[in-house]
Parts: C-alpha cells; structure tokens; sequence
C-alpha cells in the first residue's frame, strides 16, 4: 500500500490519509486488511479508531484507492455516522448484539364463529355458484 496523500485534520481530532494499493494476481483486498495495512503505516495508531471509506477498485486493473481516517481516540470516532460504525465493527469481526426478540404469544384456539355469520357465508357461497353456473 502507498500513501498519495496525509492530511492532519486537528478540528475533529484525525488524520485522514489517501491510499493506492497495487494488489497484482491476488484478490481486491478485503476492509480488514486495508484497516491492517494503515494501522501499519501510521504510527500509534490502533484498528479500532481506524475508519476505511470511499473504496474503489477499477475495472480490470489491479489497483484499488482509498480513504481512510484515523482517529486519535474512541471519543473522537464517536462523530461518525452510526452505519459507518457498523460496517467498521463487522470489518473487524466483531458481532453486534441483538435485542432478544420477544416470544410470540401461545396459540389459542380460534373463536368459533356465530351461526349468524355461518348462515351468510354459505348464502354467498351459493349465490356465487348459481351465477358462475349460468342457467341449466
């Protein structure tokens, strides 16, 4: 991996870093091991405050860019987007954990229908034939 670009940015407490990774006769490298190869490249930092975005590999080339921002601590990661910090923690392996969904209620048994309601549905049933049978 080369560094095209190194931009301090002190306001939100980052750095944020452009990158061109030449991967020839292997695969486009996966979101972890791009947080892997820039952790390498910038001093004290660690993967966790690491944010990978705006990858994009060409067509037919082995070459894929990049941007990446590395934060100083987890505070200042906190002003990203709450999807951004999704993707990175399924990047890193770690598991989100689920709400426990509630248990559906037991199965009663349904409510017997009235005899008025029966009588009806029969009387549409019947009706329902004698036009689809036309006269005989």
């Amino acid at each position: 991996m080369k560094v095209v670009e190194r931009k301090e940015n002190p306001l939100l407490k980052r750095v944020e870093i452009r990158f061109r990774w030449r991967h020839v006769g292997t695969a486009t490298p996966s979101r972890a091991q791009m947080l892997a190869a820039v952790a390498a490249v910038e001093p004290g930092s660690s993967v966790e405050n690491i944010i990978v975005k705006e990858v994009s590999t060409r067509f037919g080339q082995p070459l894929t860019t990049g941007l990446a921002f590395i934060y100083e601590s987890a505070d200042a990661l906190a002003n990203e987007p709450t999807y951004i910090l999704s993707r990175q923690k399924s990047a890193l392996g770690l598991s989100e954990e689920k709400e426990a969904e509630p248990e559906p209620p037991a199965e009663t048994e349904p409510e017997k229908a009235d005899a008025g309601e029966a009588e009806a549905i029969e009387e549409v049933a019947t009706e329902a034939a004698e036009v689809a049978g036309g006269e005989e």
